[in-house]
């Protein structure tokens, strides 16, 4: 391994640049025998001359014009790199990769990329819309920076940051009786139509928990796998649905209404994941506050 340092090819390059020992040191801010003692050393490792030195100039000899060429692009490399690294650091430059379900993705963070590229419009941010249980893998493997969703805890290979809670509300038309009521007690459910996710969601696990809460008896009238349908399936009157207070972002007719379900309150806790192990990029620590607050906004003051 070579002993040639970073000290001595930067002097070397300012005494080429200067044509002096005296002005190079200037340029550089350190005593000229410092300087000339760096020189000397690079020459020795190299077991080249470098320079011709006359009593009035010094001149580069023909080893030192070829060693120049290639140190400046490897020393202009350098100060490339050094300044990409602090403008990632100071979050002006980057790229993050975030996945999100498919209702967040669609309505809460375009928002948030929007408002994150106000303030750093040189860090792009490129958005995988992608099922819950594909998002866990995809950040593990580091096919995303980070995810964002409500995920099983316990998974292993992530670790989380809370950005809000978030809880179960009852959906109905705006001419139900319970549009009439600030919030619905799950034992209000018995009898009613209701229109639920699948077996493998997580939102209907935590329905199951109400139902028992409430000794009731779960017996969905229909069951489908996406919230975009349980929400037209409400429009349409076939029913009542249990979602998470963030579909609500999602809702395009009018006469859909949310409300609180209580005695008890369920919910869960949505968390930007991002895999142990590896360090957070700045990027992405910058764009976290203004995903939380994007979710605030977007969701309902009860469910935060």
């Amino acid at each position: 391994m070579t002993g040639v340092t970073l000290k001595q090819v930067t002097a070397f390059l300012a005494v080429a640049d200067a044509g002096s020992f005296t002005s190079a040191a200037e340029r550089l801010k350190i005593a000229q025998p410092a300087l000339s003692q760096a020189v000397r050393e690079l020459e020795a490792e190299l077991g080249l001359r470098l320079f011709d030195r006359t009593t009035r100039r010094v001149e580069l000899t023909v080893a030192g014009r070829e060693f120049r060429e290639a140190t400046a692009r490897v020393v202009g490399d350098l100060d490339f790199a050094i300044r990409n690294a602090r403008d990632l650091a100071s979050r002006r430059r980057g790229r993050i990769v975030v996945a999100a379900p498919p209702l967040l993705a669609a309505n809460v963070l375009p928002s948030a990329i929007r408002d994150f590229a106000r303030d750093y419009p040189d860090i792009e941010i490129a958005l995988v819309d992608a099922p819950t249980l594909g998002i866990v893998d995809t950040v593990r493997n580091g096919g995303a920076d980070c995810g964002v969703g409500t995920f099983a805890a316990g998974e292993n290979g992530i670790e989380r940051v809370s950005l809000m809670r978030d809880r179960l509300q009852l959906f109905c038309r705006d001419d139900s009786p319970f549009a009439r009521s600030r919030a619905v007690r799950w034992a209000d459910l018995a009898g009613q139509p209701l229109i639920a996710l699948t077996r493998d969601s997580a939102i209907r696990r935590l329905m199951e928990i109400g139902f028992e809460s409430a000794e009731l008896q779960l017996a969905p009238a229909y069951e489908v796998h996406q919230i975009a349908t349980a929400l037209g399936m409400v429009q349409a009157g076939l029913g009542v649905a249990v979602l998470p207070a963030y579909a609500r972002s999602g809702l395009l007719a009018e006469d859909i209404v949310a409300r609180p379900l209580t005695d008890p309150d369920i919910g869960r806790d949505i968390v930007l994941i991002h895999a142990s192990g590896r360090s957070v990029s700045p990027a992405v620590t910058a764009f976290t506050p203004v995903l939380r607050k994007a979710l605030r906004r977007l969701t309902p003051r009860e469910a935060g």
